[in-house]
């Protein structure tokens, strides 16, 4: 577990959906790298849906952040589970680009005509991360949508 995750002043972004594809179509859009790029707006570079795994994604930069998302998976169960820490910004930018430590929990669900899909986006530390909070409360919206979109193209 990470410290963002210890801290009693974060707060969590949820998204529960329910898909109709099977968990095994949800699971391959979310682990293929060509796939996540796809649904994300930005592809990783290294990834493997393995335990221990580092990868990164390339977002904008900001003031003294390079733009680079840094990633470890810290659990990957097939067709139900992934989670891997969700690192960028630099201590030195207030807003877009602060530093952020933060884990991205994907859970799918078996059920009646499909799948469930939550994600938890865990550990923004207020008021620090407030930007961060408010765009990716957004963004992850969007993001299911689209995997849902790419997941129809897999069935």
């Amino acid at each position: 577990m990470n410290d963002a995750a210890l801290k009693s002043d974060t707060q969590d972004i949820v998204v529960d959906e329910v898909f109709p594809h099977a968990p095994e179509v949800v699971w391959k859009t979310l682990t293929t790298p060509e796939l996540m790029g796809r649904w994300l707006g930005m592809a990783p570079t290294g990834f493997e849906p393995t335990e221990g795994k580092r990868f990164t994604y390339q977002t904008t930069p900001a003031g003294e952040w390079d733009g680079v998302i840094r990633c470890q998976v810290l659990e990957a169960v097939p067709n139900e589970r992934l989670a891997y820490a969700w690192k960028g910004g630099h201590a030195g930018n207030v807003g877009y680009g602060s530093r952020l430590d933060t884990v991205v929990t994907w859970t799918l669900s078996r059920v009646e005509n499909g799948t469930r899909l939550r994600v938890v986006h865990s550990g923004f530390v207020l008021p620090k991360n407030d930007a961060a909070f408010r765009n990716m409360s957004e963004g992850w919206s969007k993001v299911v949508r689209n995997l849902d979109t790419v997941a129809a193209e897999q069935d």
